[in-house]
C-alpha cells in the first residue's frame, strides 16, 4: 500500500523517513520538497506527479507524508497518517519539530510495529504502550511473563484490551455530548438545524467484562431505507468503535462490545430531523435614522422547568460606527465590546421555561458616506445538563463479566452550543 513514510520540517528537511519498497529512492524527499513544501500554491492533500502520489497532512510545524505509486485507498492512508499522529502524542504529547528530533529513536519503533511492509497493523494506543515504552524497566524476571501477555493482546479478538485489569471500584461512566447547530433566518424561519453528537465512555472495570448498551426503541438510522415515525430519533452518518459487535443493533437497538480500559469514544453520529431548540431568540433591532440603533432581545429555554442552561452567552453585532451602547437587563450583565463590535450578554443561568430579555440603546457617529449595515448573525453559546436535542437517550447499560461482581454505571446528558448557533435579525 505504502511505499514510503516522511516527516518533514517546514523548511524541507527530512527529520523521519522510512523505504518499505524498492520502487523508490530516498530522493523522492526531493520532489516533495520541491513540489509541496516550497510551493506556497499547494492546497490540496494528495499531490500526484506521474504514477507517483503523496499523501500529507500538516501538524504545528511538520509534514507528515505517505508515497505511494499503487492505487491506494485515500481514505486509509489518511487514517493511517492521523493515527500515527494520535499515537505520537499520547507518547511525547505536543507533535513539532523538537519532539520529534528528540523521540526519533521512539519513533522509528512505533512505524515499524504499527507499519508492516507498507500496510497498517495494529494501531491501539494501550496496546503500543504496553511493548514500546519510552523507558525500559522491565525487569528479567517479569519479561517472560509480560511478553505473554503482549502476544495474547496484539494477536487476540481483544487487542484494545488487556485481561487482567483490576479495580477495587467497578464503574462505568457515560456521556452523551451533543453539539447543536441552528441557523435561523431574521422571520424565524429554520433554515439549518443539526446535532453533531458523541458517545463518550470511561470504563473502570475488572478482568474482560461484556456490555450491553440499550438506546431508544424509536430509533432510525439510515432515514432514507425505512419510514420511521414522526416522534421517531433519526440519526445519519453513525460511526462506532471498533470493539462494537453491531449484531442485534439493527433488531434491538443494543450494542454489545468489550470496552477498552480507561477512556473511549463509543459512538459518534449526527441527526438533522426532529431537532429540539434548546433556546429560543427572538430580536427585534430596528435603525433610528442614522444616529441609533434600538434592540429588544428576549431568551426563552424551552424545556422543562427541572432543568437550566448554563453558561449562556449571547454575542450581538453592533455597527461599525458605533460609539457606545446604553444596555438594560433583567437577568446576567452585558458589556459592549468595542474592539469586536459585538455587545457581549452573559446569563450564569437560565431556567427551564424562564424568559429573559435584553434592552439597548446604541449611539452611532456620523460618516460622509453612509454604508449598509450587513447585520451579522447573533451568536449564542450554552449547556444543558440532562438534555439531548436529538431526542437520544440511553435505556440501559449493563455488565456481564464471569466474576459476577457489582458494577456502578453513570449515565450524562450534556448539550452544548459554541459559535454554531446563529440568528440572524
Amino acid at each position: 500500500m505504502i511505499s514510503a513514510f516522511f516527516i518533514f520540517n517546514q523548511k524541507g528537511e527530512v527529520l523521519i523517513s522510512r523505504l518499505y519498497r524498492t520502487d523508490f529512492k530516498r530522493s523522492i524527499a526531493d520532489v516533495f520538497r520541491i513540489q509541496v513544501v516550497s510551493n506556497s500554491d499547494v492546497r490540496s492533500p494528495i499531490i500526484t506527479l506521474g504514477s507517483t502520489s503523496f499523501f500529507h497532512v500538516r501538524v504545528n510545524n511538520l509534514y507528515v507524508v505517505c508515497v505511494t505509486k499503487t492505487n491506494a485507498n485515500a481514505a486509509l492512508v489518511f487514517e493511517f497518517c492521523y493515527r500515527f499522529i494520535s499515537i505520537a502524542k499520547s507518547y511525547f504529547g505536543k507533535v513539532d519539530e523538537e519532539s520529534v528530533k528528540n523521540n526519533f529513536v521512539l519513533i522509528y519503533e512505533l512505524i515499524d510495529e504499527i507499519s508492516d511492509y507498507g500496510y497498517p497493523q495494529n494501531s491501539e494506543i494501550d496496546t503500543l504502550k504496553s511493548y514500546i515504552t519510552t523507558e525500559s524497566v522491565i525487569s528479567s524476571a517479569t519479561a517472560a511473563e509480560e511478553s505473554s501477555k503482549i502476544t495474547t493482546q496484539a494477536t487476540g479478538a481483544t487487542s484494545w484490551r488487556r485481561g487482567d485489569v483490576k479495580y477495587k471500584k467497578n464503574e462505568a461512566f457515560v456521556d452523551v455530548v451533543e453539539t447543536v447547530n441552528l441557523s435561523m433566518s431574521a422571520k424565524g424561519t429554520v433554515l439549518r438545524a443539526d446535532v453533531d453528537g458523541h458517545i463518550q465512555m470511561r470504563a473502570y472495570l475488572s478482568g474482560t467484562p461484556e456490555c450491553k448498551f440499550g438506546l431508544n426503541d424509536k430509533l432510525v438510522i439510515d432515514k432514507n431505507s425505512q419510514g420511521g415515525a414522526s416522534d421517531a430519533v433519526e440519526l445519519d452518518d453513525c460511526r462506532f468503535h471498533q470493539c462494537v459487535r453491531l449484531n442485534e443493533f439493527d433488531s434491538t437497538r443494543t450494542i454489545s462490545f468489550v470496552p477498552p480500559d480507561g477512556e473511549f469514544e463509543l459512538m459518534r453520529y449526527r441527526s438533522t430531523s426532529n431537532v429540539k431548540l434548546p433556546l429560543r431568540v427572538i430580536p427585534t433591532v430596528n435603525e433610528i435614522g442614522t444616529t441609533q440603533v434600538s434592540y429588544n432581545i428576549s431568551v426563552k429555554a424551552n424545556f422543562g422547568n427541572k432543568l437550566s442552561a448554563t453558561n449562556v452567552v449571547l454575542r450581538i453585532p453592533t455597527p461599525l460606527n458605533t460609539t457606545g451602547v446604553d444596555c438594560k437587563v433583567a437577568n446576567g450583565k452585558a458589556k459592549y465590546v468595542p474592539a469586536e463590535n459585538v455587545v457581549v450578554w452573559k446569563i450564569p443561568r437560565i431556567q427551564g421555561g424562564q424568559e429573559c430579555t435584553f434592552s439597548a440603546t446604541a449611539g452611532l457617529t456620523s460618516t460622509t458616506t453612509r454604508q449598509v449595515w450587513a447585520r451579522p448573525p447573533i451568536d449564542v453559546d450554552f449547556e444543558v445538563l440532562m438534555l439531548t436535542a436529538s431526542g437520544l437517550i440511553v435505556r440501559f447499560l449493563k455488565v456481564f463479566e464471569k466474576s459476577n461482581y457489582h458494577s456502578i454505571k453513570w449515565v450524562r446528558y450534556l448539550t452544548k452550543a459554541s459559535g454554531s448557533y446563529q440568528i440572524r435579525f
